[in-house]
């Protein structure tokens, strides 16, 4: 049934589980009528997965009005396994191990520090022996992990990251040598997007903003991550904004990132107030003050990020635009001030909001990812929302 210890394979199987999923709590006779397998292999699938502990029997049923035996119900085991998450910026890191349907057993944030091709896989070998310090036991155990690289990634290998230089270092194979899991990389804003689709959102069709170091944006289209020949696609902050504008390590000048990211603005603003070190807090705690300054820039920033928003709304015309930013969220108001830049027939009623994962959004795609390939499914739902 598992053809190996990390991914179910059996196709019937993975719409059958998919559909336990979706529906929340379902017995074998609907299954049959959703999935349009006969009675007897719906009983099959079921006894394997039943086996497996990928789902369980809840309770009795009510019967039909047609009289006859009171239906089982089955649902999905949310404790069938746990993963590993990561999210790894130039200068912080973000960890979480949880169960496969997203509830969090333990986290790690490490700030201020600094990351490089040198020392990232200490920095994950002892956040992993942190977060699994009390592991509980599941019937799969570590499922595997992904994480969250700020750069281009293709096919688990950073190719372009401007601000740190894991693309120097196999980091894939290093951590796969390593563990007995199954290790993934991916571009951050990627997973962002697959976050916000597997646990905040009922939409098909949407495109995430992550405003960090840079700027990128993760497209889902018809349920499925948009990532390009190259794994290049969504790269927003390195569209001009400027011609001849500031110089950009990918080779552009002017580019949206060097204007609109969360290092532009902290920057600026350490300049402005001759600070040596600047973030979301900070910021917002002047902006709160009233400061004349700290107003202005988010305004600015507000008003160049929506550029890149009109932009990305002409190329996809997406359901709805989140936002996946320490800054926005903390400052809400940032979002109306975008909504006010977005005046054309084409964006005015587009929905732009905050992401509702908390700023975690990276880390639960990273979930999304073990996920999907934990259970074979794709357009994968584990959210609350429908």
């Amino acid at each position: 049934m598992i053809s190996s210890k990390y991914t179910i394979r059996e196709l019937n199987q993975a719409t059958l589980l998919k559909t336990i999923i979706d529906k929340k709590e379902v017995f074998r006779a609907e299954l049959a009528a959703a999935t349009g397998l006969n009675k007897a292999s719906v009983s099959d699938i079921t006894k394997k997965l039943l086996d497996d502990q990928l789902i369980v029997e809840t309770r009795v049923g009510d019967a039909s009005t047609a009289g006859g035996r009171k239906p089982i119900m089955l649902t999905f085991n949310p404790q069938s396994a746990t993963a590993l998450s990561f999210d790894i910026g130039y200068n912080y890191l973000e960890g979480m191990l949880s169960y496969i349907d997203g509830t969090v057993l333990s986290s790690i944030s490490k700030r201020r520090i600094s990351i490089d091709a040198a020392n990232v896989f200490d920095h994950i070998q002892q956040s992993i022996l942190q977060l699994i310090k009390d592991l509980p036991e599941t019937p799969h155990g570590i499922v595997g992990m992904t994480i969250g690289i700020h750069g281009v990634v293709f096919e688990d290998h950073p190719i372009f990251t401007p601000y740190y230089d894991l693309h120097k270092i196999d980091l894939q194979k290093e951590l796969a040598d390593h563990y007995d899991f199954p290790v993934y990389l991916h571009n951050e804003a990627n997973l962002a997007a697959l976050g916000e689709y597997t646990f905040s959102s009922h939409y098909q069709n949407l495109v995430s903003i992550s405003i960090h170091s840079g700027i990128g944006c993760g497209i889902v289209a018809s349920g499925k991550l948009q990532v390009g020949k190259h794994g290049k696609a969504g790269e927003l902050g390195h569209s001009i904004l400027y011609p001849n504008g500031r110089p950009c390590p990918c080779g552009n000048s002017g580019c949206l990132e060097q204007y609109a990211s969360s290092k532009a603005v902290y920057e600026e603003f350490a300049q402005l107030k001759g600070l040596e070190y600047v973030n979301s807090d900070i910021l917002t705690d002047y902006v709160k003050k009233g400061d004349t300054d700290a107003t202005a820039l988010l305004k600015k920033n507000a008003a160049l990020l929506s550029i890149g928003i009109n932009n990305i709304i002409m190329m996809y015309d997406p359901d709805v635009i989140v936002i996946n930013s320490k800054l926005y969220e903390k400052n809400p108001q940032m979002i109306e001030q975008i909504h006010a830049n977005l005046t054309s027939q084409f964006t005015k009623d587009i929905s732009v909001r905050n992401t509702r994962l908390k700023g975690n959004a990276i880390l639960y795609g990273a979930l999304a990812v073990t996920a999907q390939h934990f259970l074979n499914i794709r357009k994968l739902k584990l959210g609350k929302e429908k």
